[in-house]
């Protein structure tokens, strides 16, 4: 029973809560970019997050894992007693940076780098998942590519099969292959976007891709409950990650998550809690969903 003298929760103007537009130019770089580069840093968890247990013991590979969303997530699963995998394309200081934060938690922490591209490395990628956490229970498809164009000419054939092999292709592999492996009570968790539902021009072939992960989670999501494992799916809106001044125009990123209800994009932290808790039995009903966290512009 809660008392007067009991300390009462201080609560925030979520418009308020992190760095609005505009935003200062930031240093150019190439996709997936480094998080030690933006200005302002990407706010993952790393001071604020405090878990409860909710993943004790549980075994999870991470795709994407060393940045942005990816590493808030690898930081609130550890914080929530999750051994954690951290798979990432070729942000070395990212991917270990993720790991130290991780560590700090107190479980296992592999780091494993890969091009999901290769049908082969996917397979791989599962089994070193299993073979340095001794298991896998959760696998969250979190690694995606984009890459903007302001007509149709800029998106060459090579830049759409690399977006597609990276956002679909790697899903649908590393599912297949840990559906042999995830216990009854597992899940596995995309990230989509809302690109799947109101996509820009300047993006067409990753929010094509992101229609393509709402469709793949809702139809392995019956498949899947063959074997008591769920499968939901995350639609984010516009969030402050390296993805930003990587693949955007400095007009375009300057003022980035402006026209959010919000007035600004989110922060990775915003979004991980949502993962914590698909993955936990505390959504143990919930399968085939799309959660959205968009600043309030997605129908989702």
């Amino acid at each position: 029973m809660s008392t007067a003298t009991e300390a009462r929760v201080t609560l925030a103007d979520p418009r308020q809560c992190y760095a609005s537009p505009p935003f200062d130019e930031q240093q150019s770089f190439d996709m997936p970019g480094s998080t030690s580069d933006m200005r302002p840093t990407p706010d993952h968890g790393e001071e604020s997050y405090q878990g409860s247990g909710k993943l004790k013991g549980l075994s999870a590979l991470i795709t994407g894992g060393d940045s942005g969303i990816g590493r808030a997530i690898a930081i609130c699963y550890a914080r929530e007693g999750a051994n954690v995998a951290i798979n990432y394309l070729s942000e070395d200081d990212d991917a270990n940076r993720t790991a130290e934060v991780a560590r700090e938690a107190g479980g296992k922490v592999a780091v494993i780098g890969g091009d999901l591209r290769d049908e082969s490395f996917c397979k791989d990628l599962v089994n070193q998942t299993r073979e340095e956490l001794g298991g896998i229970d959760i696998l969250v498809n979190n690694a995606a590519y984009q890459a903007t164009a302001e007509e149709m000419d800029g998106f060459s054939s090579e830049l759409f099969d690399r977006i597609f092999k990276t956002n679909v292709y790697a899903p649908f592999w590393l599912s297949k292959a840990a559906m042999k492996h995830l216990p009854v009570g597992g899940s596995i968790i995309n990230t989509a976007s809302i690109q799947g539902y109101k996509p820009s021009p300047f993006l067409l072939p990753y929010a094509t891709t992101k229609s393509a992960i709402l469709g793949m989670t809702k139809g392995l999501a019956k498949l899947a409950m063959e074997n008591g494992i769920r499968v939901n799916a995350v639609a984010p809106g516009p969030v402050w990650t390296p993805f930003i001044p990587g693949s955007m125009t400095a007009d375009k990123f300057k003022q980035f998550g402006k026209s959010t209800v919000f007035g600004r994009p989110a922060q990775p932290i915003e979004l991980a809690p949502l993962y914590v808790w698909l993955a936990s039995n505390e959504a143990s009903y919930v399968t085939g969903e799309v959660f959205g966290c968009t600043g309030g512009k997605s129908p989702v």
